[in-house]
């Protein structure tokens, strides 16, 4: 039986004595499934050169943990909407946890880099579905007042997972083993299947339709072409045969996606949301933001430890505050700021504060000090907190709980694209200008020239910030009004004027 969607009072549970609204239940087991499924995202890559010294791996084999594990994201993301609303969120979320909690068990106890790889692959599984249904399910918890307060959850563990992710890999990996990159999903896993299954209500769609096949295929496997692609391109060349190839199948198979799912009545991605300019316009600003973001968290760790010689614990340490910038800045921009000044005013801020503050890294050396680093990445952080919340509460807010759950994935697929683009991108600028610039150079001579090319990439990330706040110029906070709303008493709000 298809289920009421939860509103923020509705039918209160009772944990451990206590009676709780459903909306804390929901954002529990979103954070306990979030965290774990973008913490995955960056703390795998400390290990990698220890991945291959282990296996015997070489740089092209070692790397599919990696990809593998993103093309497998990719597939799956797109269907998680129809999923949750066909067979119930609560379900699907459920099934998504154990698929990623055991896939992570199997990776540690993986016995060669072959297994390794199939078992990321089956982690993707899990990891698709996770973001795109317990965004839809929280989402759905929060009545459109209190979006932004939903939206400064999801936005500081957006940026916390990636950020403590480098500073637990190297911990584990300098302290104990790389296999504990992985079992430390398991008690976080084991704990949200049980509160899960326990407490979650389950929620389904009769307007979810049969499953789309040609969509799943059109779908699936263009964003993945298309990742693959972005992801290789650095490496082997804009110009080569696999990435070519990649890239036009991807370009073909997405306007093909476009085609048939315009013409369905019930399509696994409802492309028809990204004509409405409310959902369409912090979707786009979100992915400049996202790229953005993942680039310099690809590129900083690279240089802290290649050209400034940090450990992977130092240089986890000095990148890890970022997630505090974002933490101070989310509770002051989801309850105080977005009600009284809107999204397109803090957007537009946000941006220009990240990207000023990712051009500041053009001025640090191999010798600055740790703290001062520190200290831009806070204050990036401010930024990305005052960004990412008004884009996601006015990207919501005219979503109605029956398309929750397409809509979820489509900001999903949207972000995941936007961090290969920024990352392919800012590669890509930092690979052409260390060949310019070191040419045949060697050692201590080739060094300033390759932190050069570093400065170079990072102004690559701070110009997608500054293209972002003409974007967000777009926003209209009207589109928005059901999201700004003013908290006056508890329990009651209050619209703001104007």
């Amino acid at each position: 039986m298809t289920q009421a969607p939860q509103a923020a009072g509705e039918a209160p549970v009772q944990v451990g004595g206590r009676t709780f609204p459903y909306k804390y239940i929901v954002a529990v087991a979103f954070v306990l499934g979030f965290f774990m499924d973008i913490l995955d995202t960056t703390i795998v890559n400390v290990a990698l050169p220890t991945l291959r010294t282990e296996f015997g791996a070489d740089v092209n084999t070692i790397e599919w943990v990696v990809t593998g594990y993103l093309l497998s994201l990719a597939l799956w993301i797109p269907c998680s909407g129809w999923l949750g609303d066909r067979f119930g969120t609560k379900k699907i979320f459920v099934f998504a946890l154990a698929m990623f909690t055991a896939a992570s068990a199997l990776c540690g106890a993986a016995w060669n880099i072959e297994s390794l790889i199939v078992f990321r692959l089956l982690q993707g599984v899990g990891g698709g579905m996770l973001t795109p249904v317990g965004t839809a399910m929280l989402f759905r918890a929060y009545p459109p007042a209190e979006r932004p307060r939903a939206a400064s959850l999801t936005s500081s563990i957006t940026v916390l997972a990636p950020a403590v992710g480098p500073l637990i890999g190297g911990s584990l990996v300098e302290f104990a083993n790389w296999r504990w990159i992985f079992f430390v999903n398991l008690p976080i896993g084991i704990v949200g299947i049980w509160f899960s299954i326990r407490y979650l209500r389950d929620h389904t769609e009769p307007t979810a339709g049969s499953f789309d096949i040609p969509g799943f295929v059109l779908s699936g496997f263009g964003l993945a072409a298309l990742l693959f692609g972005l992801a290789e391109a650095p490496i082997r060349g804009w110009t080569s045969p696999p990435v070519l190839s990649m890239l036009a199948a991807a370009v073909v198979m997405i306007v093909a996606l476009v085609v048939v799912e315009t013409r369905k009545r019930h399509p696994l991605l409802d492309l028809s949301l990204l004509t409405e300019r409310a959902f369409r316009t912090p979707n786009v600003v979100s992915f400049l933001s996202f790229g953005s973001l993942m680039g310099l968290f690809f590129l900083l760790p690279q240089f802290l430890q290649g050209p400034a010689g940090y450990s992977p614990l130092h240089s986890g340490l000095t990148t890890a505050p970022q997630a505090v910038g974002v933490i101070l800045s989310a509770r002051l921009t989801g309850t105080y700021l977005y009600p009284r000044i809107g999204p397109r005013r803090l957007a537009m801020f946000g941006m220009a504060w990240t990207g000023l503050l990712t051009a500041a890294f053009y001025w640090v050396q191999v010798d600055t000090s740790p703290w001062w680093i520190r200290l831009l990445m806070i204050l990036r952080g401010l930024g990305m907190g005052l960004t990412f919340i008004p884009l996601q509460a006015a990207a919501f807010a005219q979503i109605t709980p029956e398309k929750s759950g397409r809509a979820s994935a489509l900001y999903s697929a949207q972000r995941q694209a936007g961090a290969a683009v920024g990352v392919a991108a800012l590669a890509t600028i930092f690979l052409t200008r260390r060949e310019a610039l070191v040419g045949t150079l060697e050692g201590a001579a080739a060094l300033p020239q390759t932190v050069a090319a570093y400065h170079q990439a990072m102004m690559g990330a701070a110009l997608m910030s500054i293209i972002g706040v003409v974007a967000a110029s777009f926003i209209r906070d009207s589109d928005a009004a059901a999201t700004m709303v003013r908290r006056v008493k508890p329990n009651k709000t209050e619209p703001v004027a104007g």
